[in-house]
């Protein structure tokens, strides 16, 4: 693709409004590694929540998205809508109960809830293994996205793009910290859904489309594979049972809870426990949650969704798409590359607009993750087991050394990777069985750090025995390993639970008077501390239980209502639409009054 001297000039002009204020907290940010790691615990729940979703909003997304829409049609998104449940759970039980630990890292959390050396052992295994392998997983499919996105448009080889993104996002993480990722954050989220509303209404609006009532017209006489019905919000149960169980079923019942996956963690983790931390009030940790799921899942979707559905009318299969660009390596083409190749259609001054947002989106996710990382591998891992001691400048300096090194060692992952849903995959997999754990820890003074670590041995060594399977031609379906890999990993943890080491009485009643946790699961360990109902209760007041449960379910219906809402509006059935927006809007009223009695 050409750009024109003004798209040049609009792409150069959006990364200095989104990049340039992030060069002034420099300063500030090397003060000591709170204010690198965490922005001195003084930031907002706007900034906190558009932080979050920016993050989220990484340039693998609409291409991930864009390979669910083209493979499973609409319905194949619920493998990341069941993650609601998770999301808005975090905000009602779990958000205020992160602020009051007042760890600087999620990961720290586990020598203030477990002892001894296990408790040790699980934070400096993690550091290691979330900070450096699994985040550099993650990096590395971020960039994979980029790589095929500047392959389509501008024929850049895979080394060509790591060197600019490296450049430009390692330079600002390493200088500015958590405060320049906000501030950037804040900037890139709207310039990033400016932009691929753009692109979804050039895409519509093509002649081969013919504007949305086109595209419902030709994509409903369409079939994908399998029968798969493109415009559907739900898959179908009657027909394709076998789809309808791994794209809806397994997430809605198991996934959700079960499995970690970076920013849907049960129980918030990583970069989202990271804001919740950095918060400067509890009620600030809710709100930037509630805000980040609000906007993560209703304001976001459409706009891939509608140009993904859009590639199908015009690049029907993968030899139309290798047609179109042959200059792209072979290697790169899959469905997630319908997405940019997409991007060929918009007009001059869009087309730079699309890349400032294209570059947006990527640097948020990236940034992100490589303060995260860094503040794992330099906090959890190098303060706490090597170099313990040492004034603040130094571990910031070590957090700058770590950021380098992460975005290297990503880099190098790119040219193992093929598809964004490969990764995705994966991190299911790998996370699978652990997420039961992450939720109870809070609330059963009985979960050990022996349980984390059976649980992370269990899911991995399952998850690499199916692995070998698939290797030797042997598969039993991915939904069904899923299944299998949390039975096995959820036994193996609870019976260490039971009859494993417990944790030292003091470390829980220290735990219990610092976050006083609501529920029965705490109730020995009151009494071993002297401590009553009325003045339990008197702690956890502002942890409302059923209050919350009504929060959780009021805000998951607001959450889906609100997204189906727009999708039939667009799809031009009214009828669902105006009944959706009924419960969409008493569902609100109910999530508001509960959140504003939460708040008081």
């Amino acid at each position: 693709m050409t750009l024109t001297a003004l798209d040049w000039f609009i792409a150069i002009g959006s990364l200095l409004i989104c990049f340039a204020p992030a060069l002034f907290f420099g300063k500030r940010s090397g003060r000591n590694t709170t204010e690198f790691f965490a922005s001195g615990r003084s930031v907002p729940w706007w900034l906190a929540g558009l932080s979050m979703v920016a993050t989220t909003f990484s340039s693998d997304t609409p291409n991930l998205v864009t390979n669910f829409v083209r493979t499973q049609g609409v319905a194949g998104n619920w493998q990341w809508w069941a993650f609601t449940l998770t999301g808005v759970a975090t905000v009602f039980f779990y958000a205020r109960l992160w602020r009051r630990s007042g760890v600087l890292t999620d990961l720290e959390f586990y020598e203030l809830r477990y002892a001894g050396k296990a408790a040790s052992a699980v934070r400096g295994f993690r550091a290691v293994y979330l900070g450096f392998f699994f985040n550099c997983i993650i990096m590395a499919s971020v960039n994979l996205a980029a790589c095929k996105i500047a392959g389509v448009l501008f024929g850049f080889e895979r080394w060509q793009t790591l060197l600019f993104v490296g450049l430009l996002n390692v330079v600002f993480a390493a200088h500015s910290g958590l405060w320049g990722v906000l501030v950037i954050d804040m900037v890139q989220f709207f310039l990033k859904m400016a932009a691929v509303i753009a692109a979804a209404y050039f895409a519509v609006t093509l002649p081969q489309v013919g504007g949305l009532s086109g595209l419902v017209e030709k994509l409903g006489a369409l079939r994908g594979p399998g029968g798969v019905d493109y415009l559907a919000m739900l898959p179908d149960f009657t027909n394709n049972w076998e789809l309808a169980t791994a794209v809806f079923i397994m997430p809605i019942a198991i996934q959700w809870w079960a499995v970690w996956y970076p920013g849907a963690e049960p129980g918030g983790g990583s970069y989202i426990a990271q804001r919740m931390l950095a918060s400067r009030t509890e009620k600030d940790a809710l709100g930037g949650t509630l805000f980040f799921n609000l906007a993560h899942y209703v304001l976001r979707p459409w706009p891939w969704m509608l140009t993904g559905l859009a590639s199908i009318i015009v690049f029907p299969t993968l030899a139309d798409i290798q047609r179109a660009f042959p200059h792209v390596d072979p290697s790169l083409i899959g469905h997630d590359i319908a997405f940019p190749a997409m991007l060929k259609f918009l007009p001059a001054g869009w087309m730079g607009l699309m890349l400032g947002g294209l570059i947006a989106a990527n640097s948020s996710t990236i940034l992100t993750h490589l303060n995260w990382g860094a503040s794992y591998m330099v906090h959890d891992f190098y303060r706490r087991f090597l170099r313990p001691g040492r004034d603040e400048k130094h571990y910031v300096l070590a957090g700058r050394i770590s950021t380098v090194i992460l975005f290297v060692v990503s880099s190098c992952l790119v040219f193992f990777l093929e598809t964004a849903q490969d990764t995705f995959n994966i991190m299911l997999q790998v996370g699978a069985g652990t997420g039961l754990l992450y939720l109870l820890r809070w609330f059963w003074w009985r979960i050990t750090a022996w349980c984390e670590i059976a649980a992370m041995i269990s899911s991995f060594g399952v998850s690499i025995l199916f692995l070998i399977l698939r290797k030797n031609g042997i598969s039993i379906g991915t939904h069904q390993e899923l299944f299998l890999t949390v039975l096995c990993t959820t036994v193996c943890w609870l019976i260490v639970a039971y009859a494993g080491p417990k944790t030292d009485p003091e470390t829980l009643v220290r735990f219990y008077r610092q976050v006083h946790p609501a529920g029965p699961g705490w109730r020995k360990i009151r009494e071993m501390a002297g401590i009553s109902e009325q003045e339990a209760a008197q702690w956890s007041q502002a942890d409302n239980i059923p209050l919350s449960l009504l929060g959780w379910l009021s805000g998951s219906v607001v959450i889906w209502s609100g997204l189906f809402t727009v999708g039939n509006v667009l799809y031009g059935r009214w009828h669902y639409a105006l009944l959706l927006g009924i419960v969409f809007a008493i569902s609100g009223a109910a999530l508001i009054r509960v959140t504003r009695r939460l708040w008081q």
